[in-house]
Formats: structure tokens, sequence, C-alpha cells
């Protein structure tokens, strides 16, 4: 059975959700934050098949989160570093744990803490306003379109009652 391909919808979530395609590939990626770039390393710290790390790593490589460089030379083998777009990936990453600290943490508490060597405190992430830095609350926000949205749809009646009468706006 061949996978639905997000990548052509006019959403950027749809379009991550189709490089991230699953869990397994959110966890290779919170391995390599944690420090691993092996193959042989996520295997054990995963226990991931072989088959399934292969294709999740081949995804992050074409989408240019993850670059493969050799590290031995007989026979070769590769170690998987991050790239500055799979650098910026850390904010979601720390998004999606700070969620699961507060919803899915059972009695024994927080089970990784995330400790920001800046300045030398344990944090957790929070998502505010690029503007006003207040946080961002599903109850306060509004969404349109915008102008990488497909023109053709817009005169789309469930586009118009989704997005509101303005359309492109920038």
């Amino acid at each position: 059975m061949k996978r639905t391909s997000f990548n052509g919808w006019p959403c950027s979530i749809a379009r991550t959700v189709d490089i991230l395609g699953d869990g397994w590939t959110l966890l290779v990626l919170r391995e390599v934050f944690y420090g691993e770039s092996r193959f042989d390393g996520f295997i054990d710290s995963l226990g991931i098949a072989r088959n399934t790390l292969t294709d999740r790593l081949r995804r992050l490589e074409t989408a240019g989160l993850l670059t493969r460089s050799a590290y031995q030379s007989d026979p070769v083998r590769h170690e998987y570093l991050l790239t500055d777009k799979g650098r910026d990936f850390f904010g979601v990453l720390a998004a999606i744990n700070a969620w699961g600290d507060r919803w899915q943490t059972g009695e024994e508490g927080i089970p990784v803490v995330m400790h920001h060597t800046a300045c030398g405190h344990d944090t957790q992430a929070r998502v505010v306003c690029s503007s006003c830095e207040e946080p961002l609350r599903h109850e306060d926000m509004s969404v349109r379109t915008g102008r990488g949205y497909p023109e053709r749809l817009l005169d789309d009646p469930a586009v118009r009652a989704r997005f509101g009468a303005e359309a492109n706006g920038s």
C-alpha cells in the first residue's frame, strides 16, 4: 500500500507530517539531539528494525534535516549529523516534550529534564507569540490564508468557511 503524500497540500503542518511520517522519525531525531549519530547506536537505543531505520534516515536526509558523513572507510560506515534545518527542528521536539511532561507523565514524574546550559536552569519549552511574547493558546488564535495558498482554491466555499472571507492576507 502506497503512503499518501501531503507534500503538495497548502498547509505547513501537512507538509511537515509528510516528512515525519510516523513516530519512529521523531524518535530518530530525538536520539540525534541526545547525541547519537551512528546506525548501530540508533538500533541499540531504539530497538528499531534495520529496514525501518534505513527508511527513516533516508527520509530525513532527503528532507534536508540530516546529512550523512563517512567516519570509517573499510568498511564504509556513516554517521548522521544535523543540518541547520535539522537543528531548527529542536524547538518542535522541545514543545512536544513539554506537552508530554504535562499530559503524559505518571506519578513517577518527568522522565527527562531539559537543562538550559546558557542560564543554568532546568526548563520546558513554551510556544509564544513572536510579537508580544504571550503564550499561544488556541482560543486566542484565528487563521487566514497566506500568500502561498493556491489562488485556485480561494473561491471554494469550504475554504471560505474555514478561513473566512479575507483571502491571502499578509
